[in-house]
């Protein structure tokens, strides 16, 4: 009779995190295969698609660093929240509200204030509508038990039809002929680009700033310590007298603010205009919480996965238009990597032993 038994690990070396990350990427890469396989195409020919794609080229590499801005901001933010085991689902929605915000500033100041003054405040407006936005599921648990999965999750739609809500009514663009838009950000409030790309090189800059940051307020400050005490041992957090709510509050105030930096470098770099909400994200809020588990929620190993999984998204259009492949394949691609992914973390933190035994033994 086979006995399966799971015991904590107490210690993981680095050699061994390695080698179970790899292992986690080459199975989910093989599950994915086989998706490759149900549609009659080549698995090394998808990937080599989906590489060349999005680095075989100045074009897809301009690409992939433009959709990768989004998501570092986004999962450096997650990786907070995550590590202090609040399961912030709702990136999506506060990637929207930042973008909300920062659309309503830069219509109404942005022909007012010269651009070195709009700009700050287009990102300081998206941060403050993402903040908002993410503080809202902590107190709904800390104050009134709501999990936060289903209320960060639920978010997201609400956030979404409200956006609808505006474009198509109270902030549909006079000069748009219909369309479901806000008239354009005057070009003060705009982002200026990188030649011959999409690259806005001010939420580049920011994003790089806000991962120091948090790196440094993980690894470096007491705040940090308090949030990784919380989320590796939450009794001895209570014996400690860390203020659950308190942290919470405010890892949540930062998660969501950047997530709303994206949303307001999507709006002020990109798109210009506010619009339907998967015009104006490609499911980065989503695609984000894949990204910060990659980066074993590390603040600085964001960067790396933030440009592996932008280039999957690069690469991912390619193949569709190239293969003929469903607009679904790269979701699909994501959600695999995500699975195997959560796999080899619960084996690097837990050890499972099989044993054999006889019947009458049991007896």
């Amino acid at each position: 009779m086979l006995k399966i038994s799971v015991s904590p690990r107490t210690e993981l070396s680095p050699i061994s995190a390695t080698a179970n990350l790899l292992g986690s990427l080459i199975t989910g890469l093989a599950a994915i295969s086989l998706v490759f396989i149900f549609y009659k195409v080549s698995p090394i020919e998808a990937f080599a698609s989906i590489f060349t794609g999005s680095f075989g080229s100045l074009y897809g590499i301009r690409e992939t660093i433009t959709k990768a801005i989004p998501l570092v901001l986004i999962a450096s933010g997650l990786a907070l929240a995550f590590r202090a085991k609040f399961w912030n689902i709702g990136a999506e929605s506060q990637l929207l509200m930042g973008a909300i915000f920062s659309t309503w500033v830069g219509l109404n100041l942005g022909e007012q204030l010269p651009s070195y003054i709009i700009v700050p405040l287009i990102f300081l407006a998206g941060m403050i509508g993402g903040g908002i936005w993410g503080v809202i599921p902590a107190i709904l648990k800390y104050r009134f038990s709501i999990n936060e999965v289903i209320s960060t999750l639920m978010m997201n739609y609400i956030c979404a039809e409200f956006t609808t809500l505006l474009v198509v009514g109270p902030w549909k663009g006079k000069t748009k002929f219909g369309f479901p838009y806000t008239d354009d950000l005057p070009p003060s409030a705009t982002l200026g680009l990188l030649p011959q790309s999409s690259i806005h090189y001010a939420t580049l800059i920011v994003a790089l700033c806000v991962v120091i940051f948090l790196g440094v307020l993980v690894f470096k400050t007491r705040f940090g310590y308090e949030l990784r005490v919380i989320g590796e041992n939450p009794d001895a957090a209570r014996y400690a007298g860390i203020d659950f709510l308190r942290t919470t509050l405010v890892v949540m105030a930062i998660s969501g603010a950047a997530a709303g930096l994206a949303g307001a470098g999507e709006i002020a770099g990109v798109h210009h205009h506010l619009s339907y909400p998967d015009a104006i994200s490609s499911g980065y809020g989503y695609t984000a919480i894949i990204v910060a588990w990659l980066a074993k929620l590390n603040p600085f190993y964001v960067v790396v996965s933030g440009i592996f999984f932008a280039g999957i998204l690069v690469g991912g259009d390619a193949i569709q238009i190239s293969m003929g492949l469903p607009g679904a394949t790269v979701n699909v691609f994501n959600g695999i990597l995500l699975l195997f992914l959560i796999m080899g973390d619960y084996f690097s933190r837990n050890k499972i032993k099989l044993t054999w035994s006889s019947e009458e033994a049991a007896h």
